[in-house]
């Protein structure tokens, strides 16, 4: 048998933190799909607090196990659910895999204890990012879910490079994919009934995803609105997403501050959170355009499920964007000045912009499959599937 050869289909259990539509989760189950359309035999592991599943029903297996209500301390809530996925696995019948292979935290942290005990070979670990925490208990569980691992994937260069730099350890970058089917430029009634759900009217609707966080910089985002709407005064902000597992009440509390200093401007400011699955696409079309101008991200898949939208992207001049997009792909911004976030928005609106930027945002987006990235886990996979059965 020849290095890396796969003999048969592979058994992968598939990890991730929740069963709501985050970035980590979702190329969760978008990889989970396109390894299953492979021919492997793919479980989407999450716990799951409601009962409800998946934000969507996933071409794959899931195993949504249930767990309790969350604890209100988030350093408490992630031991909580670290102790929740080992009972789990505990039973053998559960652990009935070639592979394992965790894309957060709490999951990887649970996979780490089960090898420790034995009851595991090993493991893979996608890092999409590396946070800070305050807190030196969520410090020691983030190191300790990517020092314990056995083989390192990253989604960019720019964590691939923090991951050698800060652990020294070498990750094969695997890239993002985007469903260049679902995510389409069209236009149909069904964007103009989100539309008046959403009540939003005939100005240019600029869309924010991810929430209301610090690392989305959604603050930058709402005074370069604030801007914008000085010079376009029909302008309509979209802020979208953010069910996120980490507190980040203090934020929302100073983004709040904000949205009031805008006095009768706020009007035009819907924070609509989650969206349902099958809403995305339409929300995307409604858009004039994406603003991403995030602080740290692992790689921005909203960025390509935009452009395959046929809707220009306005991101950070930073990595992991300056790696994967050209200067003509998507309007540029310095992330820490409103005011440059703000230029990029009037900007996006120019007929003469979007007629260069829209065609070549489509062109970038086909380039990203899910299949390849599938594709280049399959050696990874490899690797320690032969290790374990050395």
């Amino acid at each position: 048998m020849t290095r890396h050869h796969i003999p048969r289909p592979l058994r992968i259990a598939m990890l991730t933190h929740s069963t709501n539509p985050r970035g980590g989760v979702v190329h969760a189950m978008q990889l989970s799909e396109a390894l299953t359309a492979l021919g492997h035999t793919v479980t989407l592991h999450a716990p799951d607090s409601m009962g409800t599943g998946f934000f969507r029903l996933p071409a794959c297996r899931t195993a949504c196990f249930p767990v309790p209500p969350p604890l209100p301390d988030v350093t408490e809530m992630v031991e909580q659910r670290i102790a929740d996925y080992v009972r789990y696995f505990e039973p053998g019948e559960y652990r009935a895999f070639d592979v394992f292979h965790a894309h957060d935290g709490i999951s990887s942290n649970a996979l780490a204890t089960l090898k420790a005990r034995g009851l595991i070979p090993g493991f893979v670990r996608t890092v999409h990012h590396i946070d800070q925490f305050e807190d030196k208990r969520l410090m020691a569980l983030q190191d300790r879910s990517i020092r314990a691992a056995d083989a390192y994937l990253a989604v960019s260069s720019l964590w691939q490079a923090a991951l050698r730099d800060s652990l020294g350890v070498e990750a094969t970058v695997v890239g993002n994919g985007v469903d260049s089917k679902r995510f389409v430029p069209a236009w149909s009634g069904e964007q103009t009934a989100l539309r008046d759900r959403l009540g939003l009217h005939a100005g240019p609707v600029f869309l924010s995803i991810g929430g209301i966080e610090a690392r989305k910089n959604t603050i930058g985002i709402l005074d370069a609105f604030r801007q914008l709407r000085a010079v376009k005064p029909d302008a309509q902000l979209v802020i979208a997403g953010g069910v996120s597992l980490l507190d980040h009440r203090d934020y929302r509390s100073e983004f709040e501050s904000h949205l009031r200093a805008l006095r009768d401007d706020a009007a035009a400011v819907h924070v609509i959170g989650a969206v349902s699955d099958d809403d995305m696409p339409n929300l995307y079309r409604l858009a004039d355009a994406l603003v991403f101008p995030s602080l740290k991200e692992g790689f921005g898949l909203v960025v390509l499920e935009a452009m395959a939208s046929g809707v220009p992207a306005i991101v950070p001049s930073i990595a992991p964007f300056t790696e994967y997009l050209g200067h003509d792909d998507a309007l540029w911004c310095d992330p820490r000045h409103s005011a440059s976030i703000a230029e990029a928005m009037a900007m996006a609106l120019m007929p003469e912009i979007r007629n260069q930027v829209i065609p070549r945002g489509v062109e970038v987006a086909g380039r990203f499959t899910w299949q390849r990235v599938a594709q280049a886990h399959l050696s990874t996979y490899a690797t320690v599937k032969e290790t374990a059965h050395a």
